[in-house]
């Protein structure tokens, strides 16, 4: 055999020996695996976790495989997978794993104790969250001339201090010049779109008069809107149509109609991803994408019943029914989306508690003494309730905010 042909016998058997280990690499990469057992090779899939906190444990079967975040590399079958963390709730899901795929789950744990931290010491008979924003209309009437009045608390980023400067909007004692004698506690509040201004309209006197207050200033004049104020809360209601439709335009067009016909909008998660939607009328909804393989394993609901609640994911073109009992509008009293736009927070009156946006993993986050009527989810995360540590010194309640991160 001459040279040049043991060279090229040479060359072949390294590229054959590339193509191997190439064909190897990808079949690795795709999740398969020897089965020495068997003397095959067999397809796996992988399931990627992470959580918070880290370190979390992960039970496969109620078998401890490791702690956040991991990789579990796993033949096909049906697992039930388990998260769990000393002095936290914990976290379940049933999988049914396929062969070449990777599944991703995000798990959030609760604190078992939540911290509580005040946000405010004024004696507050009512709050109003305004939708979107870090802000809550404060009510405070406790005898006080000097400070009983309507206030807006907004919370900022960055370490809570003690306590946060609150914005006057109007002292209860000029505003009685103007009405005369009457409660804070039985007035109604209406917020304009973007959060400037704002309806109050108090409930306590016999003809129930309408003022609209600026909400960025103390306001020192003050005008009866009572004759106009159907046709304000009207427009207003249009603009907020107009920016739920601008943002349905970003959802597959055939989801968007329907929408548009069928849903009463109650909120989009804050990254837009997800609407939270009251059915108006019973329907069906079409497919806007193809299938995908590697989904949210959770049952899905494409024929909507009247007066029922969903949530809608337009990255995976999935729609789940929320078995939310007893709810009632306004919805922003009792439910809101979480700050990572993957759960919802719910107001059960005497507990609060927060589920994925699946309507899997129910969990109480927190179950101390508070007013039932307020509940806020900040933007960093944290629940602002109302609630009185000390009745025998306090007459009404405070802010506070619930961290459960």
């Amino acid at each position: 055999m001459g040279i040049d042909n043991m060279k090229l016998i040479s060359r072949i058997i390294i590229l054959l020996i590339f193509l191997a280990l190439l064909a190897g690499t990808i079949a690795y990469a795709r999740g398969y695996r020897l089965d020495f057992q068997k003397q095959t090779v067999t397809s796996t899939g992988i399931i990627a976790i992470s959580a918070f906190p880290k370190g979390s444990k992960v039970y496969i079967n109620q078998e401890l495989k490791g702690a956040t975040d991991i990789n579990l590399t796993l033949p096909p079958g049906t697992y039930e997978v388990e998260v769990k963390k000393d002095g936290y709730t914990s976290w379940k899901k049933i999988l049914r794993l396929k062969g070449e795929l990777v599944l991703s789950l995000d798990v959030l744990l609760y604190p078992l104790n939540p911290s509580l931290s005040p946000l405010t010491n004024i004696s507050i008979v009512k709050a109003v969250p305004i939708n979107q924003s870090n802000k809550v209309i404060l009510f405070s009437e406790n005898e006080d001339e000097t400070k009983d009045g309507i206030y807006l608390f907004e919370e900022s980023s960055g370490p809570i201090s003690f306590f946060r400067p609150l914005k006057l909007l109007a002292l209860k004692k000029d505003l009685t010049l103007k009405l005369g004698e009457f409660s804070l506690k039985d007035t109604e509040v209406e917020v304009a779109p973007d959060a400037k201004e704002a309806i109050f309209t108090f409930g306590a006197l016999l003809n129930k008069p309408s003022y609209l207050l600026n909400l960025s200033e103390v306001n020192e004049s003050f005008f009866d809107i009572s004759s106009s104020r159907e046709t304000l809360v009207q427009a207003w209601a249009r603009q907020i149509e107009e920016v739920n439709q601008k943002i349905l335009e970003a959802y597959p067009k055939e989801i968007a109609k329907v929408a548009s016909d069928s849903f009463h909008v109650v909120e989009f998660s804050p990254d837009e991803s997800k609407l939270l939607y009251l059915a108006k009328q019973s329907t069906t909804l079409p497919q806007a994408i193809n299938p995908l393989i590697a989904v949210n394993q959770t049952p899905e609901v494409r024929n909507i019943e009247e007066n029922s609640l969903y949530v809608y994911d337009k990255k995976e073109d999935r729609n789940y029914k929320l078995e939310i009992p007893n709810f009632q509008e306004p919805m922003s009293n009792y439910m809101s989306w979480y700050s990572d736009s993957k759960h919802l927070v719910i107001n059960e009156g005497k507990k609060i508690s927060i589920i994925d946006f699946d309507d899997q993993n129910k969990q109480t986050v927190f179950s101390g003494i508070f007013d039932g009527n307020f509940f806020k989810i900040s933007t960093e995360g944290k629940i602002l309730i109302l609630t009185n540590l000390n009745p025998d010194a306090n007459r009404f309640p405070d802010l506070y905010a619930v961290g459960i991160r």
